[in-house]
């Protein structure tokens, strides 16, 4: 595979992402929801500081330190496509690569740019884009999340079910993640997966020397 196959892949991801992140952004107040049709699917926007999924750790520390883990990562993987590109792994690893490399990217493009070029979000103001000030400073930003899918919303726990009261009420899939997050996740699900298959490289073939000589053959030579 050369390389300008998970370049591709990774500018479309980075693309859709940074777009549906911006429109969300600039459209939605804090909480919004936008109606997509179907029942199990919706635009639920939402900010968050820390990793995929909502997951945050250390407050403002834990979130410059995660900044610059996710810049330090976008680094080594830069590095790293281009090596197994470059030593012919296969198809299905160097894939699986580029969906994570583009995840952290338009996640960390969240982190280090988001707080500078857009206003606050609040339940009732909609952002906009490239104000006076923004609303956090360098690697302060946080992550645009709008990708909910609430399979099952509302059901009631089974009456064998322990610890609940029956009027308890559950949601089946309630993260709300984006376009960057479902990257990873399907890269790191498929090298779960198909780990034995994706971690082999293409076996280069066997050369085998050949030698020139000059000597005449002869159907009277004798082998040793």
């Amino acid at each position: 595979m050369k390389l300008r196959t998970p370049i591709i892949i990774i500018t479309l991801i980075i693309l859709a992402d940074q777009v549906l992140k911006i429109w969300i952004k600039t459209n939605f107040q804090f909480g919004d929801t936008g109606v997509t049709g179907v029942k199990w699917f919706q635009l639920y926007f939402i900010e968050n500081k820390g990793m995929a999924w909502g997951w945050e750790f250390g407050g403002e520390w834990g979130k410059m330190i995660l900044t610059l883990f996710r810049l330090a990562a976008v680094i080594f993987g830069t590095w790293y496509l281009g090596r197994i590109v470059k030593q012919q792994y296969t198809k299905g690893f160097i894939v699986c690569a580029a969906l994570i490399y583009a995840g952290a990217l338009g996640n960390l493009i969240d982190s280090m740019f988001y707080g500078m070029i857009f206003e606050e979000s609040s339940y009732s103001h909609v952002a906009k884009i490239f104000p006076a000030d923004g609303y956090a400073g360098f690697l302060h930003g946080r992550v645009v999340d709008m990708l909910y899918f609430p399979i099952i919303d509302n059901a009631h726990y089974p009456k064998w079910f322990p610890f609940v009261k029956e009027e308890d009420t559950f949601t089946f899939f309630s993260p709300i993640f984006n376009i960057a997050d479902a990257s990873i996740s399907t890269g790191v699900i498929t090298l779960l997966v198909f780990q034995k298959r994706f971690f082999k490289k293409h076996s280069t073939e066997e050369k085998h020397p050949t030698v020139v000589t000059s000597s005449e053959v002869s159907d009277k030579a004798q082998i040793m």
